[in-house]
Formats: C-alpha cells, sequence, structure tokens
C-alpha cells in the first residue's frame, strides 16, 4: 500500500524548533517529516535526494538565507513547493519569500491550526498568506515604491543623521534631501522622522 502522506523538509537552524515541530507534525495522519537540516546549503542536498513535498524553511539561516535557499532550490528543482516559517513578518522580506517562489509565509507565532492549514494548501500547490498579512501587502501594492536613494537616505535617517550630515555623506545639496526626506514621509503616510523610523523598521526597509 503507498504512503499518501504529505513528505515534509524541515530547514530550520534551531535544533529545539525543528525537534518540536517535527513531533508537533508526526501527530498528524497525513504528514510525515522526511528530513530536518540546520543549513540552507544543507537543504539544497537533502532535497535533491529526498524530494519532499514541502519544504518548511525559516527566513533566517546561517550562510545563504531562507529567500537564497529558495531561490536556489527553486531553480535546480522548480517543482518545490516552499512554505516560509519565520519569526518576522516585515512587509519587505515576505515579498522577497513570495518573489523567490514561496508559495506561503507563515510567523511562528501563528497557531498550530494555522501551520496545518498553510502546510496542507502549499503541499497542494496553492498559495496561503494569513488575510491580515495579505491585506496589508495589497494596500502596498498600491503605494508608491521608495526609490534606491530614498532608502538610502531612509536608512541614514533612522541612523540619527540630520539633513545637513545626509546631505555631507552622500555628496547633495542640503534642500535636496528636505526634498526627499518629504516624499519618504509622504511615501510611508507619516508625519515625522521618528514616524518614519519606526514604519521604515516595521515594513523592513532597513536593517536594525
Amino acid at each position: 500500500m503507498s504512503d499518501s502522506r504529505i513528505t515534509l523538509l524541515l530547514v530550520d537552524d534551531h535544533f529545539v524548533v525543528r525537534s518540536g515541530l517535527a513531533a508537533s507534525l508526526e501527530l498528524e495522519d497525513d504528514l510525515k517529516v522526511a528530513g530536518e537540516v540546520d543549513r540552507g546549503e544543507l537543504a539544497l542536498e537533502a532535497y535533491a535526494r529526498l524530494k519532499p513535498q514541502l519544504v518548511l524553511m525559516d527566513l533566517q539561516l546561517p550562510g545563504i538565507s531562507g529567500i537564497e535557499t529558495t531561490t536556489k532550490l527553486l531553480e535546480a528543482h522548480p517543482q518545490a513547493r516552499v512554505l516560509m516559517f519565520s519569526t518576522f513578518a516585515r512587509d519587505e522580506e515576505v515579498q522577497a519569500a513570495l518573489r523567490a517562489g514561496a508559495l506561503g509565509y507563515l510567523q511562528k507565532s501563528s497557531s498550530r491550526d494555522d501551520l496545518l492549514s498553510a502546510i496542507r494548501t502549499v503541499a497542494r500547490g496553492d498559495k496561503w498568506l494569513p488575510a491580515d498579512l495579505e491585506a496589508r501587502l495589497r494596500e502596498r501594492t498600491a503605494e508608491p515604491e521608495i526609490t534606491p536613494r530614498e532608502r538610502e537616505i531612509l536608512t541614514l535617517v533612522t541612523q540619527g543623521n540630520a539633513n545637513k550630515e545626509i546631505a555631507a555623506t552622500l555628496g547633495i545639496g542640503e534642500d535636496t534631501v528636505k526634498q526627499h526626506v518629504s516624499r519618504i514621509l509622504m511615501k510611508l503616510k507619516v508625519n515625522d522622522r521618528a514616524q518614519a523610523t519606526a514604519e521604515a523598521i516595521r515594513r523592513g526597509l532597513v536593517r536594525v
């Protein structure tokens, strides 16, 4: 009799997370953990060997990131189905994961029911996002994009630099910096630099 269970590859650099997930998922009659690895490079090797139906991929990994691993995995195995499983749900990282080819994105703080639903949905080849995250991304696609130069200035703003310091760092006029900052505040829908900093961090536009 053939095994009809959904086979999973768990990719997470924390042993406790992997072992806890494996024990929890194995309680389900239709799920089977085929393998566990703690690095992106090992995930590529394990996938080629095990051919699981779904890869549950941590975003932050030592070596190559979960997003880079997903990109490389799908280049080599276009049929691979990846569900990103992360502590964070910053907009930029979610969008990067989806662009890399992940079919779903789930936070580690999500309920077990959501995790099971996401696994079964992605294993079928369908997309899965929490409703609040999907709504947030839809809203973002309708907003004007932050340009590379604006992102550069935004990074300096979040580091506490005044317009004069930003101008000196980038070799541009202070008035030009002011215009950029005004556009950034408008695009982020905030009123001041402190709010811009908080929103930039929430979206993952800058590294903290």
